[in-house]
Protein backbone atom coordinates (compact mmCIF):
# COMPACT_ATOMS: atom_id res chain seq x y z
CA UNK A 1 0.00 0.00 0.00
CA UNK A 2 2.83 2.50 0.73
CA UNK A 3 4.37 1.94 -2.63
CA UNK A 4 0.92 2.75 -4.38
CA UNK A 5 0.22 5.91 -2.63
CA UNK A 6 4.13 7.14 -3.16
CA UNK A 7 4.39 6.01 -6.96
CA UNK A 8 0.83 4.96 -7.97
CA UNK A 9 -1.05 7.02 -10.84
CA UNK A 10 -4.47 8.38 -8.72
CA UNK A 11 -6.56 6.23 -9.96
CA UNK A 12 -4.73 2.86 -8.80
CA UNK A 13 -4.78 4.98 -5.71
CA UNK A 14 -8.36 5.16 -5.83
CA UNK A 15 -9.01 2.04 -6.47
CA UNK A 16 -6.83 0.75 -3.58
CA UNK A 17 -8.93 3.18 -1.24
CA UNK A 18 -11.91 1.48 -2.70
CA UNK A 19 -10.43 -2.20 -1.67
CA UNK A 20 -9.63 -1.11 1.65
CA UNK A 21 -13.06 -0.19 2.19
CA UNK A 22 -13.98 -3.29 1.24
CA UNK A 23 -11.45 -5.11 3.62
CA UNK A 24 -13.03 -3.10 6.10
CA UNK A 25 -16.50 -4.37 5.50
CA UNK A 26 -15.72 -8.15 5.80
CA UNK A 27 -13.75 -7.20 9.09
CA UNK A 28 -16.63 -6.06 10.13
CA UNK A 29 -18.78 -9.16 8.96
CA UNK A 30 -20.85 -6.29 6.55
CA UNK A 31 -19.79 -8.68 3.67
CA UNK A 32 -18.45 -12.38 3.29
CA UNK A 33 -15.47 -13.49 1.34
CA UNK A 34 -14.04 -16.68 0.15
CA UNK A 35 -10.92 -15.88 0.25
CA UNK A 36 -10.18 -14.02 3.12
CA UNK A 37 -11.64 -14.09 6.37
CA UNK A 38 -12.71 -11.19 8.89
CA UNK A 39 -9.71 -11.68 11.79
CA UNK A 40 -7.52 -11.71 8.58
CA UNK A 41 -9.01 -8.66 7.03
CA UNK A 42 -8.92 -6.73 10.07
CA UNK A 43 -5.26 -7.86 10.60
CA UNK A 44 -4.84 -6.55 6.93
CA UNK A 45 -6.13 -3.42 7.63
CA UNK A 46 -4.49 -2.73 11.10
CA UNK A 47 -0.84 -3.41 9.14
CA UNK A 48 -2.25 -0.67 5.88
CA UNK A 49 -2.77 1.64 8.88
CA UNK A 50 0.72 0.93 10.55
CA UNK A 51 2.77 1.52 7.36
CA UNK A 52 0.45 4.90 6.42
CA UNK A 53 0.58 6.62 10.11
CA UNK A 54 1.98 9.82 8.55
CA UNK A 55 -1.09 10.29 6.46
CA UNK A 56 -3.06 9.13 9.65
CA UNK A 57 -2.13 11.76 11.72
CA UNK A 58 -2.22 14.12 8.76
CA UNK A 59 1.88 14.70 8.21
CA UNK A 60 1.96 13.45 4.45
CA UNK A 61 5.49 14.03 3.68
CA UNK A 62 6.58 16.35 -0.17
CA UNK A 63 6.75 13.19 -2.24
CA UNK A 64 3.53 12.26 -1.31
CA UNK A 65 1.83 15.29 -0.87
CA UNK A 66 2.63 16.40 -4.46
CA UNK A 67 1.84 12.90 -5.99
CA UNK A 68 -1.34 12.61 -4.23
CA UNK A 69 -2.56 16.52 -4.58
CA UNK A 70 -5.81 17.19 -3.59
CA UNK A 71 -6.59 12.91 -3.31
CA UNK A 72 -4.20 13.44 -0.31
CA UNK A 73 -6.97 15.37 1.89
CA UNK A 74 -9.52 12.35 1.05
CA UNK A 75 -6.93 9.30 1.32
CA UNK A 76 -5.99 10.82 5.16
CA UNK A 77 -9.54 10.92 5.91
CA UNK A 78 -10.30 7.16 4.70
CA UNK A 79 -7.81 6.09 7.28
CA UNK A 80 -8.58 8.42 10.13
CA UNK A 81 -11.82 6.53 9.44
CA UNK A 82 -10.34 3.10 9.64
CA UNK A 83 -8.63 3.71 12.50
CA UNK A 84 -11.67 5.02 14.10
CA UNK A 85 -13.49 1.50 12.61
CA UNK A 86 -11.06 -0.50 14.12
CA UNK A 87 -10.02 0.66 17.08
CA UNK A 88 -6.63 2.65 18.40
CA UNK A 89 -5.57 -0.68 20.12
CA UNK A 90 -4.59 -2.22 16.41
CA UNK A 91 -1.77 0.24 16.14
CA UNK A 92 -1.14 2.04 19.86
CA UNK A 93 2.53 1.01 19.67
CA UNK A 94 3.30 2.63 16.35
CA UNK A 95 0.98 5.30 16.71
CA UNK A 96 2.90 6.40 20.38
CA UNK A 97 6.29 6.37 18.43
CA UNK A 98 4.93 8.32 15.27
CA UNK A 99 3.10 11.10 17.86
CA UNK A 100 6.45 11.25 19.73
CA UNK A 101 8.22 11.89 16.56
CA UNK A 102 5.80 14.74 15.15
CA UNK A 103 6.30 16.28 18.56
CA UNK A 104 10.20 15.77 18.15
CA UNK A 105 9.64 18.66 15.95
CA UNK A 106 7.35 21.10 17.39
CA UNK A 107 4.86 22.15 15.44
CA UNK A 108 2.29 25.02 15.72
CA UNK A 109 -0.47 22.84 15.03
CA UNK A 110 -1.34 19.95 17.24
CA UNK A 111 -4.87 19.91 16.95
CA UNK A 112 -4.43 16.43 15.62
CA UNK A 113 -2.18 14.93 17.16
CA UNK A 114 -4.16 16.15 20.69
CA UNK A 115 -7.27 14.30 18.76
CA UNK A 116 -5.19 10.89 18.97
CA UNK A 117 -3.94 11.51 22.35
CA UNK A 118 -7.87 11.40 23.44
CA UNK A 119 -8.50 8.28 21.87
CA UNK A 120 -5.65 6.94 23.12
CA UNK A 121 -6.21 7.95 26.65
CA UNK A 122 -9.56 6.01 25.65
CA UNK A 123 -7.65 2.74 24.81
CA UNK A 124 -5.82 3.38 27.90
CA UNK A 125 -8.86 3.19 30.16
CA UNK A 126 -10.50 0.52 28.53
CA UNK A 127 -7.67 -2.11 28.46
CA UNK A 128 -5.44 -1.81 31.76
CA UNK A 129 -2.31 -2.55 31.17
CA UNK A 130 -2.89 -5.16 27.85
CA UNK A 131 -1.24 -2.57 25.57
CA UNK A 132 2.56 -3.86 26.64
CA UNK A 133 5.38 -1.71 25.76
CA UNK A 134 3.92 1.14 24.30
CA UNK A 135 2.27 1.82 27.71
CA UNK A 136 4.92 4.47 29.22
CA UNK A 137 4.92 6.31 25.98
CA UNK A 138 1.00 6.46 26.08
CA UNK A 139 0.82 7.23 28.85
CA UNK A 140 3.11 10.30 28.78
CA UNK A 141 1.43 11.72 25.99
CA UNK A 142 -2.31 11.53 28.10
CA UNK A 143 -0.73 13.25 31.04
CA UNK A 144 0.85 15.86 29.80
CA UNK A 145 -2.77 16.80 28.19
CA UNK A 146 -4.96 15.82 30.26
CA UNK A 147 -3.39 15.54 34.05
CA UNK A 148 0.51 17.07 34.30
CA UNK A 149 0.32 18.14 37.91
CA UNK A 150 -0.96 16.75 41.21
CA UNK A 151 -4.01 19.15 41.18
CA UNK A 152 -5.45 17.73 37.94
CA UNK A 153 -4.26 14.56 37.87
CA UNK A 154 -7.77 13.21 37.82
CA UNK A 155 -8.40 15.49 34.84
CA UNK A 156 -11.87 17.06 37.11
CA UNK A 157 -13.02 19.43 34.74
CA UNK A 158 -12.20 23.23 34.38
CA UNK A 159 -14.39 24.47 37.15
CA UNK A 160 -13.53 21.83 39.70
CA UNK A 161 -9.90 22.61 39.18
CA UNK A 162 -10.72 26.44 39.31
CA UNK A 163 -12.14 25.55 42.99
CA UNK A 164 -9.09 23.79 43.83
CA UNK A 165 -6.37 26.60 43.16
CA UNK A 166 -8.73 28.57 45.31
CA UNK A 167 -7.97 26.17 48.17
CA UNK A 168 -4.32 25.80 47.47
CA UNK A 169 -1.26 27.59 49.71
CA UNK A 170 1.67 28.53 48.35
CA UNK A 171 3.50 25.77 48.20
CA UNK A 172 0.87 23.61 46.42
CA UNK A 173 0.69 26.50 43.61
CA UNK A 174 4.31 26.25 43.26
CA UNK A 175 3.98 22.31 42.85
CA UNK A 176 1.50 22.95 40.14
CA UNK A 177 3.94 25.93 38.68
CA UNK A 178 6.55 23.27 38.26
CA UNK A 179 4.75 20.47 37.13
CA UNK A 180 3.35 22.40 34.27
CA UNK A 181 6.51 24.12 33.20
CA UNK A 182 8.22 20.40 32.72
CA UNK A 183 5.26 18.69 31.27
CA UNK A 184 5.03 21.84 28.46
CA UNK A 185 8.80 21.31 27.81
CA UNK A 186 9.13 17.47 28.36
CA UNK A 187 6.15 17.14 25.32
CA UNK A 188 5.62 20.39 23.52
CA UNK A 189 2.22 19.82 24.13
CA UNK A 190 0.10 22.46 26.63
CA UNK A 191 -2.60 20.97 28.66
CA UNK A 192 -5.92 23.40 28.99
CA UNK A 193 -5.13 23.44 32.81
CA UNK A 194 -2.06 25.09 32.45
CA UNK A 195 -3.66 27.87 30.10
CA UNK A 196 -6.67 28.23 33.30
CA UNK A 197 -3.52 28.39 36.02
CA UNK A 198 -1.85 31.24 34.59
CA UNK A 199 -5.06 33.31 33.62
CA UNK A 200 -5.45 32.17 37.39
CA UNK A 201 -2.30 33.39 38.87
CA UNK A 202 -2.40 36.58 37.16
CA UNK A 203 -6.52 37.37 38.90
CA UNK A 204 -5.23 36.16 41.57
CA UNK A 205 -2.42 38.56 42.63
CA UNK A 206 -0.11 35.55 41.98
CA UNK A 207 1.52 36.80 39.14
CA UNK A 208 5.55 35.91 40.79
CA UNK A 209 4.91 32.22 39.94
CA UNK A 210 4.24 32.99 36.18
CA UNK A 211 8.30 32.39 35.28
CA UNK A 212 8.01 29.02 37.25
CA UNK A 213 4.84 27.90 35.34
CA UNK A 214 6.45 28.65 32.15
CA UNK A 215 9.63 27.35 32.93
CA UNK A 216 11.74 30.60 32.17
CA UNK A 217 15.41 30.04 32.52
CA UNK A 218 17.33 33.67 33.77
CA UNK A 219 17.22 34.89 29.98
CA UNK A 220 13.47 34.67 29.79
CA UNK A 221 13.37 36.11 33.73
CA UNK A 222 14.72 38.86 32.38
CA UNK A 223 12.66 39.78 29.58
CA UNK A 224 9.63 39.09 31.39
CA UNK A 225 10.62 41.56 34.04
CA UNK A 226 11.60 44.10 31.48
CA UNK A 227 7.55 43.51 29.53
CA UNK A 228 5.70 42.64 32.18
CA UNK A 229 2.62 44.68 31.80
CA UNK A 230 2.95 43.63 28.03
CA UNK A 231 3.45 39.79 28.59
CA UNK A 232 1.04 40.06 31.04
CA UNK A 233 -1.86 41.68 28.50
CA UNK A 234 -1.06 38.89 26.31
CA UNK A 235 -1.95 36.24 28.36
CA UNK A 236 -5.29 37.82 29.15
CA UNK A 237 -5.97 38.57 25.80
CA UNK A 238 -4.56 35.57 23.90
CA UNK A 239 -4.44 32.61 26.17
CA UNK A 240 -7.63 30.56 26.87
CA UNK A 241 -8.38 26.99 26.91
CA UNK A 242 -8.96 27.04 22.74
CA UNK A 243 -5.57 28.70 22.40
CA UNK A 244 -3.88 26.91 25.36
CA UNK A 245 -1.22 25.94 22.85
CA UNK A 246 -0.18 29.45 22.11
CA UNK A 247 1.60 29.70 26.10
CA UNK A 248 4.39 27.53 25.09
CA UNK A 249 4.66 30.18 22.01
CA UNK A 250 5.06 32.81 24.60
CA UNK A 251 7.77 31.15 26.09
CA UNK A 252 9.69 30.31 23.57
CA UNK A 253 8.71 34.16 22.51
CA UNK A 254 10.81 35.09 26.36
CA UNK A 255 13.29 32.65 25.69
CA UNK A 256 14.68 33.43 22.25
CA UNK A 257 14.65 37.52 22.97
CA UNK A 258 12.15 38.64 20.08
CA UNK A 259 10.83 40.74 23.03
CA UNK A 260 14.45 42.84 23.38
CA UNK A 261 14.28 44.22 19.48
CA UNK A 262 12.99 47.65 19.76
CA UNK A 263 9.40 47.61 17.30
CA UNK A 264 8.02 44.12 18.71
CA UNK A 265 6.87 45.60 22.00
CA UNK A 266 4.79 48.34 20.09
CA UNK A 267 3.96 45.69 17.07
CA UNK A 268 2.46 43.26 19.71
CA UNK A 269 0.26 46.17 21.63
CA UNK A 270 -0.82 47.16 18.20
CA UNK A 271 -1.67 43.76 17.84
CA UNK A 272 -3.47 43.36 20.68
CA UNK A 273 -5.64 46.80 20.03
CA UNK A 274 -6.28 45.71 16.59
CA UNK A 275 -10.01 46.43 15.24
CA UNK A 276 -9.99 43.17 12.45
CA UNK A 277 -11.66 43.84 9.21
CA UNK A 278 -15.16 42.35 8.93
CA UNK A 279 -13.84 39.70 5.63
CA UNK A 280 -10.68 38.79 8.34
CA UNK A 281 -13.31 38.53 11.24
CA UNK A 282 -15.61 35.92 9.32
CA UNK A 283 -12.69 34.18 7.60
CA UNK A 284 -11.21 33.25 11.14
CA UNK A 285 -14.23 33.02 12.70
CA UNK A 286 -15.27 30.08 9.82
CA UNK A 287 -11.74 28.13 10.59
CA UNK A 288 -11.12 28.19 13.92
CA UNK A 289 -14.89 28.89 15.32
CA UNK A 290 -16.88 31.16 17.79
CA UNK A 291 -15.93 29.81 21.16
CA UNK A 292 -13.10 32.88 21.07
CA UNK A 293 -13.34 36.19 19.24
CA UNK A 294 -11.29 35.98 15.80
CA UNK A 295 -9.21 38.53 17.34
CA UNK A 296 -8.50 35.72 19.77
CA UNK A 297 -7.23 33.22 17.93
CA UNK A 298 -5.13 35.42 15.27
CA UNK A 299 -2.98 37.42 18.05
CA UNK A 300 -2.29 33.72 19.72
CA UNK A 301 -1.81 32.79 16.15
CA UNK A 302 1.13 35.90 16.46
CA UNK A 303 2.32 34.88 19.36
CA UNK A 304 2.78 30.95 18.62
CA UNK A 305 4.99 32.03 15.12
CA UNK A 306 6.96 34.56 16.89
CA UNK A 307 7.71 32.52 19.56
CA UNK A 308 8.14 28.49 17.29
CA UNK A 309 9.52 30.17 13.55
CA UNK A 310 10.37 26.47 12.75
CA UNK A 311 7.14 25.58 14.07
CA UNK A 312 5.34 26.92 10.87
CA UNK A 313 3.85 24.00 8.19
CA UNK A 314 2.07 24.83 4.20
CA UNK A 315 -0.06 21.82 5.60
CA UNK A 316 -1.84 20.18 2.53
CA UNK A 317 -1.12 22.99 0.14
CA UNK A 318 1.10 24.03 -2.70
CA UNK A 319 2.25 26.95 -0.57
CA UNK A 320 5.84 26.17 0.18
CA UNK A 321 6.79 29.47 -0.60
CA UNK A 322 4.52 31.58 1.50
CA UNK A 323 4.73 29.18 4.56
CA UNK A 324 8.70 29.67 4.19
CA UNK A 325 8.42 33.38 3.53
CA UNK A 326 6.42 33.30 7.56
CA UNK A 327 8.47 31.44 8.71
CA UNK A 328 12.01 33.43 7.76
CA UNK A 329 10.48 36.82 8.86
CA UNK A 330 9.27 34.99 12.45
CA UNK A 331 13.05 34.25 12.31
CA UNK A 332 14.86 37.26 11.01
CA UNK A 333 12.42 40.16 10.75
CA UNK A 334 9.76 39.81 13.44
CA UNK A 335 8.86 43.50 13.42
CA UNK A 336 8.35 43.21 9.09
CA UNK A 337 6.06 40.42 9.76
CA UNK A 338 3.94 42.19 12.53
CA UNK A 339 3.51 44.95 9.71
CA UNK A 340 1.95 42.54 6.99
CA UNK A 341 -0.29 41.12 8.99
CA UNK A 342 -1.19 44.08 10.38
CA UNK A 343 -2.06 45.28 7.09
CA UNK A 344 -4.07 41.99 6.00
CA UNK A 345 -5.92 41.79 8.57
CA UNK A 346 -7.05 45.88 9.06
CA UNK A 347 -7.38 46.20 4.81
CA UNK A 348 -7.54 42.98 3.54
CA UNK A 349 -4.87 43.43 1.37
CA UNK A 350 -0.66 43.25 1.68
CA UNK A 351 1.21 46.02 -0.41
CA UNK A 352 4.89 44.86 -1.23
CA UNK A 353 7.69 46.53 -3.73
CA UNK A 354 9.04 44.69 -6.55
CA UNK A 355 11.99 46.62 -7.88
CA UNK A 356 9.80 49.54 -7.13
CA UNK A 357 6.56 48.88 -8.18
CA UNK A 358 3.93 47.99 -5.35
CA UNK A 359 1.78 45.42 -5.47
CA UNK A 360 -1.06 45.59 -3.73
CA UNK A 361 -2.57 41.87 -2.87
CA UNK A 362 -6.10 42.88 -3.18
CA UNK A 363 -5.69 44.21 -6.63
CA UNK A 364 -4.90 41.11 -7.92
CA UNK A 365 -7.48 38.03 -9.35
CA UNK A 366 -9.07 36.56 -6.69
CA UNK A 367 -8.61 33.21 -8.67
CA UNK A 368 -4.72 33.14 -7.61
CA UNK A 369 -5.59 32.75 -4.30
CA UNK A 370 -5.39 29.50 -2.62
CA UNK A 371 -7.43 28.67 -0.12
CA UNK A 372 -5.95 27.32 2.89
CA UNK A 373 -7.72 25.95 5.36
CA UNK A 374 -6.27 23.47 7.35
CA UNK A 375 -3.24 25.73 9.12
CA UNK A 376 -2.44 28.16 11.46
CA UNK A 377 -4.04 31.84 11.77
CA UNK A 378 -1.29 33.93 10.72
CA UNK A 379 -1.05 31.28 7.85
CA UNK A 380 -5.00 31.35 6.99
CA UNK A 381 -4.54 35.21 6.90
CA UNK A 382 -1.63 36.18 5.24
CA UNK A 383 -0.96 33.13 2.52
CA UNK A 384 -3.83 33.70 -0.05
CA UNK A 385 -2.21 37.59 -0.08
CA UNK A 386 1.66 35.77 -0.20
CA UNK A 387 0.54 33.45 -3.22
CA UNK A 388 -1.36 36.35 -4.92
CA UNK A 389 1.98 38.33 -4.56
CA UNK A 390 4.22 35.47 -5.51
CA UNK A 391 2.34 34.66 -8.71
CA UNK A 392 2.66 38.28 -9.67
CA UNK A 393 6.29 38.90 -9.09
CA UNK A 394 6.25 35.60 -11.41
CA UNK A 395 4.66 36.98 -14.48
CA UNK A 396 6.69 40.45 -14.12
CA UNK A 397 9.75 37.93 -14.62
CA UNK A 398 8.71 36.42 -17.68
CA UNK A 399 10.55 36.83 -20.92
CA UNK A 400 13.84 38.15 -18.46
CA UNK A 401 15.29 34.33 -19.86
CA UNK A 402 16.44 33.07 -16.41
CA UNK A 403 14.69 31.79 -13.06
CA UNK A 404 12.49 34.36 -11.79
CA UNK A 405 13.29 32.86 -8.63
CA UNK A 406 17.07 35.05 -9.13
CA UNK A 407 14.34 38.28 -8.94
CA UNK A 408 12.03 37.44 -6.41
CA UNK A 409 13.58 35.77 -3.40
CA UNK A 410 15.32 39.11 -2.81
CA UNK A 411 12.46 41.34 -3.29
CA UNK A 412 9.97 38.83 -1.09
CA UNK A 413 12.10 37.64 1.43
CA UNK A 414 13.90 40.20 2.51
CA UNK A 415 17.64 42.45 1.99
CA UNK A 416 19.56 39.88 3.51
CA UNK A 417 19.11 37.19 0.94
CA UNK A 418 22.15 37.11 -1.44
CA UNK A 419 22.46 38.84 -4.38
CA UNK A 420 24.11 36.26 -6.61
CA UNK A 421 22.12 33.55 -7.93
CA UNK A 422 23.07 29.86 -8.53
CA UNK A 423 21.32 27.10 -10.17
CA UNK A 424 22.01 23.62 -11.02
CA UNK A 425 19.70 23.51 -14.24
CA UNK A 426 19.15 24.89 -17.65
CA UNK A 427 15.75 26.37 -17.42
CA UNK A 428 14.94 25.84 -21.04
CA UNK A 429 16.31 22.39 -21.77
CA UNK A 430 16.12 20.97 -18.16
CA UNK A 431 19.20 19.47 -18.39
CA UNK A 432 22.22 20.54 -15.61
CA UNK A 433 24.19 23.07 -16.41
CA UNK A 434 27.81 23.93 -15.24
CA UNK A 435 27.27 21.44 -12.35
CA UNK A 436 30.47 21.44 -11.12
CA UNK A 437 30.59 24.47 -10.90
CA UNK A 438 27.61 25.00 -9.18
CA UNK A 439 28.81 22.92 -6.61
CA UNK A 440 32.00 24.26 -5.82
CA UNK A 441 30.37 27.77 -5.73
CA UNK A 442 28.15 26.07 -2.43
CA UNK A 443 31.03 24.44 -1.05
CA UNK A 444 33.37 27.82 -1.43
CA UNK A 445 30.27 29.94 0.70
CA UNK A 446 28.93 27.75 3.00
CA UNK A 447 31.14 24.87 4.05
CA UNK A 448 33.16 26.05 6.91
CA UNK A 449 36.22 24.20 6.11
CA UNK A 450 36.82 26.07 2.97
CA UNK A 451 34.94 29.70 3.44
CA UNK A 452 37.10 30.86 6.42
CA UNK A 453 34.87 29.52 8.91
CA UNK A 454 32.23 32.08 8.47
CA UNK A 455 28.69 30.62 9.54
CA UNK A 456 25.64 31.46 8.01
CA UNK A 457 24.78 34.54 9.42
CA UNK A 458 21.24 35.16 8.01
CA UNK A 459 18.49 32.52 6.97
CA UNK A 460 18.68 32.00 2.84
CA UNK A 461 15.95 30.27 0.67
CA UNK A 462 17.05 27.52 -1.56
CA UNK A 463 15.69 25.26 -3.85
CA UNK A 464 15.25 21.26 -3.38
CA UNK A 465 14.89 18.99 -5.96
CA UNK A 466 12.89 16.72 -3.69
CA UNK A 467 12.72 12.59 -4.17
CA UNK A 468 11.31 9.45 -3.70
CA UNK A 469 12.16 6.57 -1.60
CA UNK A 470 13.85 5.06 -4.46
CA UNK A 471 15.77 8.72 -5.55
CA UNK A 472 13.44 9.34 -7.83
CA UNK A 473 12.39 12.58 -9.17
CA UNK A 474 9.34 14.73 -7.56
CA UNK A 475 9.63 18.14 -7.79
CA UNK A 476 10.98 21.61 -6.79
CA UNK A 477 10.64 22.68 -3.36
CA UNK A 478 11.55 25.46 -1.63
CA UNK A 479 13.30 25.33 1.78
CA UNK A 480 15.51 27.65 4.39
CA UNK A 481 18.85 27.01 4.79
CA UNK A 482 19.33 28.24 8.52
CA UNK A 483 23.07 27.25 9.56
CA UNK A 484 26.26 24.76 8.70
CA UNK A 485 28.01 23.11 11.86
CA UNK A 486 29.43 20.21 13.07
CA UNK A 487 27.50 17.46 14.88
CA UNK A 488 27.96 15.74 17.72
CA UNK A 489 29.63 12.66 15.65
CA UNK A 490 32.20 15.79 14.07
CA UNK A 491 30.11 15.39 10.73
CA UNK A 492 29.33 18.53 8.95
CA UNK A 493 25.78 18.79 8.64
CA UNK A 494 23.57 21.21 6.73
CA UNK A 495 20.60 22.17 9.49
CA UNK A 496 17.19 23.66 7.10
CA UNK A 497 13.73 24.18 7.76
CA UNK A 498 11.16 22.51 5.74
CA UNK A 499 7.97 24.19 5.54
CA UNK A 500 6.50 20.56 4.30
CA UNK A 501 5.13 20.35 8.08
CA UNK A 502 7.05 17.03 8.75
CA UNK A 503 11.24 16.93 7.68
CA UNK A 504 11.71 13.82 8.63
CA UNK A 505 11.76 12.11 5.04
CA UNK A 506 13.58 9.94 3.15
CA UNK A 507 14.89 10.88 -0.46
CA UNK A 508 16.26 7.62 -1.54
CA UNK A 509 19.59 5.84 -1.92
CA UNK A 510 20.56 6.47 1.72
CA UNK A 511 19.48 10.42 2.22
CA UNK A 512 17.33 10.61 4.82
CA UNK A 513 16.58 14.04 6.47
CA UNK A 514 17.18 13.66 10.36
CA UNK A 515 15.07 15.61 12.59
CA UNK A 516 16.58 14.97 16.14
CA UNK A 517 19.68 13.24 17.59
CA UNK A 518 22.52 15.30 15.06
CA UNK A 519 22.25 18.06 16.85
CA UNK A 520 19.09 19.54 15.21
CA UNK A 521 17.14 22.54 17.72
CA UNK A 522 13.09 21.79 17.54
CA UNK A 523 11.93 22.38 14.13
CA UNK A 524 15.19 21.56 12.34
CA UNK A 525 15.90 19.57 9.57
CA UNK A 526 19.50 17.83 8.39
CA UNK A 527 21.69 16.15 6.13
CA UNK A 528 24.95 15.18 6.47
CA UNK A 529 26.78 18.43 3.81
CA UNK A 530 27.14 16.06 0.86
CA UNK A 531 24.36 14.35 1.18
CA UNK A 532 22.04 17.94 1.07
CA UNK A 533 24.43 19.34 -1.92
CA UNK A 534 23.51 16.41 -3.73
CA UNK A 535 18.88 17.02 -3.56
CA UNK A 536 20.65 21.10 -4.04
CA UNK A 537 19.76 22.64 -7.38
CA UNK A 538 19.42 26.32 -5.78
CA UNK A 539 20.52 28.72 -3.78
CA UNK A 540 21.84 32.42 -3.15
CA UNK A 541 25.46 34.33 -2.00
CA UNK A 542 27.01 36.81 -1.89
CA UNK A 543 30.46 37.09 -3.84
CA UNK A 544 31.63 39.92 -2.09
CA UNK A 545 31.78 37.83 1.43
CA UNK A 546 33.36 34.91 -0.46
CA UNK A 547 37.42 33.77 1.37
CA UNK A 548 39.63 32.94 -0.56
CA UNK A 549 40.59 29.26 0.26
CA UNK A 550 43.26 26.76 -0.51
CA UNK A 551 41.58 23.83 0.46
CA UNK A 552 41.13 20.72 -1.98
CA UNK A 553 37.52 19.92 -1.90
CA UNK A 554 37.42 17.75 -4.62
CA UNK A 555 36.65 14.80 -2.52
CA UNK A 556 33.05 16.26 -1.51
CA UNK A 557 32.47 17.68 -4.93
CA UNK A 558 32.69 14.26 -6.22
CA UNK A 559 30.59 13.15 -3.52
CA UNK A 560 28.02 15.24 -4.03
CA UNK A 561 27.76 14.77 -7.82
CA UNK A 562 27.56 10.79 -7.84
CA UNK A 563 24.48 11.28 -5.23
CA UNK A 564 22.85 13.47 -7.24
CA UNK A 565 23.66 12.02 -10.74
CA UNK A 566 22.29 8.94 -8.63
CA UNK A 567 18.54 10.45 -8.03
CA UNK A 568 17.08 13.74 -9.63
CA UNK A 569 19.68 14.24 -12.03
CA UNK A 570 19.61 10.77 -13.74
CA UNK A 571 18.66 11.88 -17.20
CA UNK A 572 19.67 15.30 -16.82
CA UNK A 573 23.47 15.37 -17.62
CA UNK A 574 23.46 16.03 -20.89
CA UNK A 575 25.62 18.94 -20.22
CA UNK A 576 27.23 18.37 -17.18
CA UNK A 577 29.94 16.51 -18.11
CA UNK A 578 31.04 19.08 -21.10
CA UNK A 579 31.07 22.34 -18.98
CA UNK A 580 32.48 20.50 -15.60
CA UNK A 581 35.31 22.44 -14.13
CA UNK A 582 37.85 19.81 -13.85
Amino acid sequence: VPNTLEFGERNTVVLDCMSQLRMLAIAQGRCASEKITADQARTFLSQVLALNLRLVVGHADESMRTRLGKLGGGVSALYQYLLAQLGYDCILSQLVEEIWRILAQRPIQVAGVKNMIAQMASVLANTGSSVGGARLGADRLVCALFSPTQGCIDDPGIEIYQARLASMDTSALQQEAYGFARSMHDVGLVADYHAIFVRWLLANDRASLLPSALGLSSTGNDILASYQHLVHALVEEAIFVETAQSLYGLTLLLENGTLHLMPIGPGLWRQIKLQLSSETDNQLQRIFGHAQAPRVHLLAGVISLLGQPLGISQGNNPTCQSARALSMWAYNDPDYLLHIIAQAARNDGVVMHFEGQPIDSSALAPASIVQVLDTDPVSVLLVPHLDRIYHEMGRLCAGRGEDPHKWINPELHGWWVGRDFFIAVDIYTGLLHNYDAFLRQFIRGFHPYYNGNQPVIHPQPVGLAVTDSNAGFVGWHAVTLLRVALDQEKVMRVYFFNPNGDGAQNWGNGVTVSIQGSGERFGECSLPFEQFLSRLYLFHDDAIDLVETSGDFNEVVEASRSMGLASWAAGKAGEALSQAES
